[in-house]
Protein backbone atom coordinates (compact mmCIF):
# COMPACT_ATOMS: atom_id res chain seq x y z
CA UNK A 1 0.00 0.00 0.00
CA UNK A 2 1.54 3.31 -1.09
CA UNK A 3 0.61 6.63 0.54
CA UNK A 4 2.99 8.95 -1.22
CA UNK A 5 6.36 9.16 -2.97
CA UNK A 6 8.19 8.69 0.34
CA UNK A 7 5.84 6.47 2.36
CA UNK A 8 4.87 2.85 1.84
CA UNK A 9 3.04 0.36 4.05
CA UNK A 10 4.19 -3.17 3.29
CA UNK A 11 4.48 -6.56 4.99
CA UNK A 12 7.47 -6.93 7.30
CA UNK A 13 10.15 -9.34 6.10
CA UNK A 14 13.02 -11.04 7.89
CA UNK A 15 15.53 -8.52 6.53
CA UNK A 16 13.65 -5.80 8.47
CA UNK A 17 14.57 -7.37 11.82
CA UNK A 18 17.59 -5.21 12.49
CA UNK A 19 15.81 -1.95 11.70
CA UNK A 20 12.77 -2.89 13.78
CA UNK A 21 15.03 -3.97 16.66
CA UNK A 22 16.69 -0.55 16.55
CA UNK A 23 13.28 1.13 16.62
CA UNK A 24 12.27 -0.94 19.66
CA UNK A 25 15.50 -0.01 21.43
CA UNK A 26 15.62 3.71 20.63
CA UNK A 27 12.04 4.92 20.03
CA UNK A 28 9.95 6.65 22.66
CA UNK A 29 6.67 5.11 21.46
CA UNK A 30 7.01 1.33 21.85
CA UNK A 31 4.27 -1.10 22.81
CA UNK A 32 5.26 -4.74 23.38
CA UNK A 33 2.69 -7.34 24.32
CA UNK A 34 3.25 -9.46 27.43
CA UNK A 35 4.02 -12.64 25.57
CA UNK A 36 5.99 -15.87 25.62
CA UNK A 37 7.52 -14.81 22.29
CA UNK A 38 9.61 -11.76 21.50
CA UNK A 39 8.01 -9.27 19.05
CA UNK A 40 10.45 -10.09 16.25
CA UNK A 41 9.57 -13.78 16.51
CA UNK A 42 6.25 -12.87 14.86
CA UNK A 43 7.72 -11.05 11.88
CA UNK A 44 6.78 -13.76 9.37
CA UNK A 45 3.23 -14.09 10.75
CA UNK A 46 0.70 -11.66 9.24
CA UNK A 47 -0.56 -9.13 9.83
CA UNK A 48 2.84 -7.64 10.60
CA UNK A 49 3.57 -4.50 8.59
CA UNK A 50 6.00 -1.63 8.46
CA UNK A 51 5.99 1.92 7.16
CA UNK A 52 9.00 2.47 4.95
CA UNK A 53 10.37 5.86 3.88
CA UNK A 54 13.18 6.00 1.35
CA UNK A 55 14.30 2.50 2.26
CA UNK A 56 14.13 3.10 6.01
CA UNK A 57 11.61 1.46 8.36
CA UNK A 58 10.07 4.21 10.50
CA UNK A 59 7.17 2.37 12.17
CA UNK A 60 5.87 -1.18 12.61
CA UNK A 61 2.74 -2.98 13.81
CA UNK A 62 2.33 -6.70 14.42
CA UNK A 63 -0.93 -8.35 15.49
CA UNK A 64 -0.88 -11.95 14.20
CA UNK A 65 -3.69 -14.11 15.66
CA UNK A 66 -2.87 -16.63 18.39
CA UNK A 67 -4.99 -18.33 19.59
CA UNK A 68 -7.01 -18.47 16.37
CA UNK A 69 -9.48 -15.59 16.04
CA UNK A 70 -7.67 -13.45 18.66
CA UNK A 71 -5.30 -10.81 17.32
CA UNK A 72 -3.31 -9.23 20.15
CA UNK A 73 -1.41 -6.05 19.33
CA UNK A 74 1.99 -7.63 19.89
CA UNK A 75 4.13 -4.73 18.71
CA UNK A 76 3.62 -1.12 17.76
CA UNK A 77 6.61 1.13 17.42
CA UNK A 78 6.97 4.59 15.92
CA UNK A 79 10.27 6.34 15.24
CA UNK A 80 8.88 9.87 15.55
CA UNK A 81 9.41 10.69 11.88
CA UNK A 82 5.64 10.55 11.54
CA UNK A 83 3.09 11.66 14.17
CA UNK A 84 2.25 8.63 16.26
CA UNK A 85 -1.48 8.90 15.48
CA UNK A 86 -0.77 8.98 11.74
CA UNK A 87 1.56 6.00 11.74
CA UNK A 88 -0.84 4.00 13.95
CA UNK A 89 -3.79 4.73 11.69
CA UNK A 90 -1.91 3.77 8.53
CA UNK A 91 -0.69 0.51 10.02
CA UNK A 92 -3.90 -0.40 11.85
CA UNK A 93 -6.08 0.23 8.77
CA UNK A 94 -3.81 -2.11 6.85
CA UNK A 95 -3.85 -4.77 9.60
CA UNK A 96 -7.61 -4.57 10.01
CA UNK A 97 -8.12 -5.06 6.28
CA UNK A 98 -5.97 -8.21 6.43
CA UNK A 99 -7.92 -9.54 9.41
CA UNK A 100 -11.29 -8.81 7.79
CA UNK A 101 -10.16 -10.67 4.70
CA UNK A 102 -9.41 -13.76 6.82
CA UNK A 103 -12.66 -13.77 8.83
CA UNK A 104 -13.98 -12.61 12.20
CA UNK A 105 -11.48 -11.73 14.90
CA UNK A 106 -11.24 -10.13 18.30
CA UNK A 107 -8.41 -7.60 18.32
CA UNK A 108 -7.04 -6.79 21.77
CA UNK A 109 -4.32 -4.84 23.51
CA UNK A 110 -2.99 -4.56 27.04
CA UNK A 111 -2.38 -0.88 27.78
CA UNK A 112 1.05 -0.60 29.35
CA UNK A 113 1.63 3.09 28.50
CA UNK A 114 -0.91 5.89 28.68
CA UNK A 115 -0.25 7.16 25.14
CA UNK A 116 -1.76 3.95 23.73
CA UNK A 117 -5.24 4.80 25.08
CA UNK A 118 -5.99 7.49 22.51
CA UNK A 119 -4.78 5.36 19.62
CA UNK A 120 -7.00 2.43 20.58
CA UNK A 121 -10.05 4.61 21.24
CA UNK A 122 -9.63 6.38 17.90
CA UNK A 123 -9.84 2.99 16.18
CA UNK A 124 -12.96 1.81 18.00
CA UNK A 125 -11.40 -0.31 20.76
CA UNK A 126 -13.33 -0.37 24.04
CA UNK A 127 -12.42 -1.23 27.62
CA UNK A 128 -12.95 -4.92 28.41
CA UNK A 129 -11.34 -5.56 31.79
CA UNK A 130 -8.03 -5.07 33.60
CA UNK A 131 -5.12 -7.26 34.60
CA UNK A 132 -4.50 -7.23 38.35
CA UNK A 133 -1.06 -7.93 39.81
CA UNK A 134 -0.64 -9.76 43.14
CA UNK A 135 2.36 -10.75 45.26
CA UNK A 136 3.22 -12.71 48.40
CA UNK A 137 6.30 -12.90 50.63
CA UNK A 138 7.03 -15.84 52.88
CA UNK A 139 4.70 -17.94 54.93
CA UNK A 140 3.34 -21.41 54.28
CA UNK A 141 -0.28 -21.86 53.18
CA UNK A 142 -2.58 -24.15 55.12
CA UNK A 143 -2.25 -27.80 54.18
CA UNK A 144 -4.89 -29.39 52.00
CA UNK A 145 -5.02 -33.11 51.29
CA UNK A 146 -5.00 -34.22 47.68
CA UNK A 147 -7.72 -36.70 46.77
CA UNK A 148 -6.16 -40.18 46.43
CA UNK A 149 -7.27 -40.56 42.80
CA UNK A 150 -5.39 -37.37 41.84
CA UNK A 151 -1.62 -37.28 41.41
CA UNK A 152 0.84 -34.50 40.64
CA UNK A 153 4.10 -34.67 38.75
CA UNK A 154 6.49 -32.56 36.69
CA UNK A 155 5.13 -31.57 33.31
CA UNK A 156 6.80 -33.28 30.35
CA UNK A 157 6.87 -32.18 26.68
CA UNK A 158 4.45 -34.96 25.72
CA UNK A 159 1.88 -33.42 28.10
CA UNK A 160 1.57 -30.19 26.13
CA UNK A 161 -1.36 -31.15 23.85
CA UNK A 162 -3.37 -32.25 26.90
CA UNK A 163 -2.31 -29.10 28.76
CA UNK A 164 -3.57 -27.02 25.82
CA UNK A 165 -6.93 -28.79 26.08
CA UNK A 166 -7.14 -27.97 29.79
CA UNK A 167 -6.27 -24.36 29.05
CA UNK A 168 -8.94 -24.05 26.34
CA UNK A 169 -11.58 -25.48 28.67
CA UNK A 170 -10.67 -23.19 31.57
CA UNK A 171 -10.41 -19.76 29.92
CA UNK A 172 -12.44 -17.58 27.60
CA UNK A 173 -11.02 -17.40 24.08
CA UNK A 174 -9.23 -14.10 24.67
CA UNK A 175 -7.01 -15.61 27.37
CA UNK A 176 -6.41 -19.10 26.02
CA UNK A 177 -2.87 -20.32 25.44
CA UNK A 178 -2.55 -22.19 22.16
CA UNK A 179 -0.39 -25.29 21.85
CA UNK A 180 2.16 -23.12 20.03
CA UNK A 181 2.25 -20.67 22.95
CA UNK A 182 2.63 -23.49 25.47
CA UNK A 183 5.47 -24.99 23.45
CA UNK A 184 7.21 -21.63 23.83
CA UNK A 185 6.32 -21.33 27.51
CA UNK A 186 7.48 -24.76 28.64
CA UNK A 187 11.25 -24.25 28.08
CA UNK A 188 11.08 -20.91 29.92
CA UNK A 189 9.56 -22.43 33.06
CA UNK A 190 11.48 -22.95 36.27
CA UNK A 191 8.66 -25.23 37.44
CA UNK A 192 5.84 -26.78 35.45
CA UNK A 193 3.44 -29.23 37.09
CA UNK A 194 0.45 -31.27 35.95
CA UNK A 195 -2.30 -32.87 38.02
CA UNK A 196 -3.79 -36.13 36.72
CA UNK A 197 -6.88 -38.21 37.36
CA UNK A 198 -7.46 -41.52 35.59
CA UNK A 199 -4.33 -40.82 33.52
CA UNK A 200 -5.82 -37.57 32.19
CA UNK A 201 -4.39 -34.11 32.81
CA UNK A 202 -6.97 -32.09 34.73
CA UNK A 203 -4.86 -29.13 35.86
CA UNK A 204 -1.46 -27.51 35.52
CA UNK A 205 0.77 -24.64 36.51
CA UNK A 206 3.73 -23.00 34.76
CA UNK A 207 6.06 -20.65 36.65
CA UNK A 208 9.03 -18.57 35.62
CA UNK A 209 12.02 -17.10 37.45
CA UNK A 210 12.71 -13.38 37.68
CA UNK A 211 15.24 -11.29 39.62
CA UNK A 212 12.81 -10.80 42.51
CA UNK A 213 11.54 -14.36 42.83
CA UNK A 214 9.06 -16.57 40.99
CA UNK A 215 6.12 -15.60 38.81
CA UNK A 216 3.14 -17.95 38.55
CA UNK A 217 2.61 -17.44 34.84
CA UNK A 218 -0.27 -19.86 34.32
CA UNK A 219 -2.69 -21.88 36.42
CA UNK A 220 -5.61 -23.79 34.92
CA UNK A 221 -7.99 -26.52 36.07
CA UNK A 222 -10.62 -28.28 33.97
CA UNK A 223 -14.11 -26.94 34.80
CA UNK A 224 -15.27 -30.39 35.98
CA UNK A 225 -12.41 -30.46 38.51
CA UNK A 226 -12.82 -26.89 39.77
CA UNK A 227 -14.07 -26.08 43.25
CA UNK A 228 -12.35 -29.10 44.78
CA UNK A 229 -9.11 -27.49 45.95
CA UNK A 230 -6.92 -28.55 43.03
CA UNK A 231 -5.86 -25.00 42.16
CA UNK A 232 -4.96 -24.43 45.81
CA UNK A 233 -2.82 -27.57 45.91
CA UNK A 234 -1.02 -26.70 42.67
CA UNK A 235 -0.13 -23.24 44.02
CA UNK A 236 0.79 -24.61 47.46
CA UNK A 237 3.13 -27.10 45.78
CA UNK A 238 4.77 -24.26 43.88
CA UNK A 239 5.21 -22.24 47.09
CA UNK A 240 6.79 -25.27 48.74
CA UNK A 241 9.20 -25.84 45.85
CA UNK A 242 10.19 -22.18 45.83
CA UNK A 243 10.73 -22.23 49.59
CA UNK A 244 13.04 -25.22 49.28
CA UNK A 245 15.23 -23.06 47.04
CA UNK A 246 15.09 -20.12 49.42
CA UNK A 247 12.67 -18.13 47.25
CA UNK A 248 9.94 -16.38 49.21
CA UNK A 249 8.67 -13.72 46.78
CA UNK A 250 5.99 -14.87 44.35
CA UNK A 251 3.88 -12.87 41.92
CA UNK A 252 0.85 -13.66 39.80
CA UNK A 253 -1.63 -11.75 37.67
CA UNK A 254 -5.24 -12.41 36.79
CA UNK A 255 -8.22 -10.65 35.27
CA UNK A 256 -10.00 -8.07 37.42
CA UNK A 257 -13.33 -9.86 36.99
CA UNK A 258 -11.98 -13.36 37.69
CA UNK A 259 -13.43 -13.53 41.18
CA UNK A 260 -12.58 -17.21 41.69
CA UNK A 261 -8.88 -16.67 40.96
CA UNK A 262 -8.71 -13.53 43.07
CA UNK A 263 -10.32 -15.34 46.01
CA UNK A 264 -7.88 -18.27 45.66
CA UNK A 265 -4.77 -16.11 45.57
CA UNK A 266 -5.91 -13.90 48.44
CA UNK A 267 -6.67 -17.01 50.50
CA UNK A 268 -3.09 -18.14 49.87
CA UNK A 269 -1.55 -14.91 51.12
CA UNK A 270 -1.22 -12.94 47.89
CA UNK A 271 -2.10 -9.28 48.07
CA UNK A 272 -2.95 -6.91 45.25
CA UNK A 273 -0.34 -4.37 44.20
CA UNK A 274 -1.09 -0.95 42.73
CA UNK A 275 -0.33 -2.27 39.25
CA UNK A 276 -3.35 -2.60 36.96
CA UNK A 277 -3.22 -2.84 33.20
CA UNK A 278 -6.41 -2.14 31.21
CA UNK A 279 -7.34 -4.50 28.40
CA UNK A 280 -9.06 -3.06 25.33
CA UNK A 281 -10.69 -5.05 22.57
CA UNK A 282 -12.48 -4.66 19.25
CA UNK A 283 -14.62 -7.03 17.21
CA UNK A 284 -13.15 -7.12 13.72
CA UNK A 285 -15.94 -8.07 11.31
Amino acid sequence: MIFGPDLQVRPAVLTDQRQIANLIHFSSHVHRHLDWRQPLDWISSPPFSVIESQGQVIAALGCPPDPPSVAWVRLFVNSGKLPVQESWQMLWDNARAELVHEGQFVAAAIVLQEWLYDLLLSSGFASHQSIVMLERDGGVPDEMTLSPEISMRAMMPFDLPAVAEVDASAFELLWQNSLLALERAYPQAIWATVAEKDNQVIGYQISTRNPLGVHLARLAVRPAAQGKGLGYILVANLIQQAGQRGISHLTVNTQSDNTASLALYQRMGFRETVERYPVYQLQVL
